[in-house]
């Protein structure tokens, strides 16, 4: 039977699809030492600078961090909760002036639990061809049936929506709002539009926009006023905020029920009190300085013709993609391949992620190798 195994894997190998972890020697905000050199970070999702920074762990242990543990020691609707995670929860509720907050262990925790347990057989999700693994996963778990309308194309979502609408009971609508592989944004006008049309929920995923868009940092739904018409909001602490977790914000008797039907909350031991306690350090003393950074971060990655921080340049095949980054990797450059079935069979890609510490001048030499 491992033989099977062991044929798969020779099978990815040969396809230059086999994935390795990589050990590396350092990370800062800006660097990442591997193989002995010092590379220009271009694969991390750290974009505001917050994770591997010293000066601000030292200062959120000076300021009382030093006294939460590194373990909750159970799930939150047993003995999991101390008053921090109340604490974090409602400061991201009066941020976005909604009527809850749920705090899950990571993105992929609050998409599958969130998709999976918000229908029922009966119900419906349309959602994006391009959405995140994770919110696949929670909607093939789900007793409801799904649809997948092509990338970020309205007319294809509406004719979708007068073709079934009608058939279900309770429908969703779900979207990433920044796209993580494609960097691009969703028309969330339209889909609002869309939604109060035809009387479906609205979850939008700002895992790549929460601390980079918008005046306070909350994301593209802030920038274009619309989070008060949005059901539920996705965001994480493990990209901008520089920690780990996330959370579901928004009309408070979906809050309540996903509390009582999500599991993978339910039957999750908490992330650790000093984990909670960073991300609200974070969000109340650095988040809302950083409006410039982040500003000056998005105008880097218009001048490469992007949306966002998010930067794809595709290559198409697996073995020339992964030739490029070694090529880039020999130029003080650390990039990650993106291949199948992250993306697409023949779009594999470089995913340049700038963050707030890159200047354009890092980039000079990289616009010559890519072309």
């Amino acid at each position: 039977m491992i033989e099977n195994y062991r044929n798969i894997l020779e099978n990815l190998e040969e396809n230059s699809h086999l994935r390795h972890i990589s050990d590396f020697e350092w990370k800062d905000e800006k660097y990442i030492f591997f193989k002995g050199k010092k590379l220009l970070n271009l694969s991390s999702n750290n974009y505001l600078g917050f994770a591997d920074n010293q000066k601000i762990t030292e200062e959120f242990l000076a300021n009382g961090g030093g006294k939460y543990s590194f373990g909750s020691g159970s799930a939150r609707l047993l003995t999991g909760t101390l008053p921090v995670y109340k604490e974090l929860e409602d400061l991201i509720t009066n941020l976005y002036n909604s009527g809850g907050t749920l705090l899950f262990n990571s993105g992929y925790h609050a998409n599958v639990g969130i998709n999976s347990s918000l229908t029922s057989a009966g119900d419906v999700i349309f959602s994006d061809k391009l959405n995140h693994a994770s919110i696949i996963d929670g909607m093939q778990l789900a007793r409801s049936k799904f649809f997948r309308y092509p990338h970020n194309n309205m007319e294809s979502l509406e004719k979708l929506l007068q073709r079934e609408r009608k058939n279900f009971n309770n429908a969703v609508i779900v979207t990433e709002s920044v796209f993580s592989m494609d960097g691009d944004i969703a028309d969330l006008e339209k889909i609002v539009e869309l939604k109060k049309r035809y009387n479906c929920l609205l979850v939008v995923d700002e895992a790549h926009a929460f601390g980079v868009f918008g005046q306070k940092g909350l994301g593209v739904l802030e920038e274009k006023g619309l989070i008060a018409q949005t059901d539920l909001i996705i965001g994480t602490f493990g990209k901008s905020i520089g920690s780990m977790g996330a959370f579901a914000t928004g009309k408070k008797e979906l809050i309540d029920y996903l509390t009582n039907k999500a599991r993978s909350f339910i039957f999750s031991t908490a992330l650790p009190p000093i984990t909670i306690a960073f991300s609200k350090f974070i969000i109340e003393n650095k988040l809302p300085f950083t409006f410039e950074k982040r500003k000056k971060m998005l105008e880097l990655g218009q001048k490469f013709k992007s949306q966002s921080q998010i930067i794809p340049v595709i290559i198409g095949g697996n073995k020339e993609t992964i030739e490029k980054c070694d090529i880039l990797y020999q130029n003080g450059y650390f990039t990650l391949p993106i291949r199948p079935p992250t993306v697409p069979e023949g779009t594999s890609r470089l995913r340049l992620s700038l963050t707030t510490e890159i200047e354009e001048k890092d980039l000079e030499k990289l616009c010559n190798i890519i072309g």
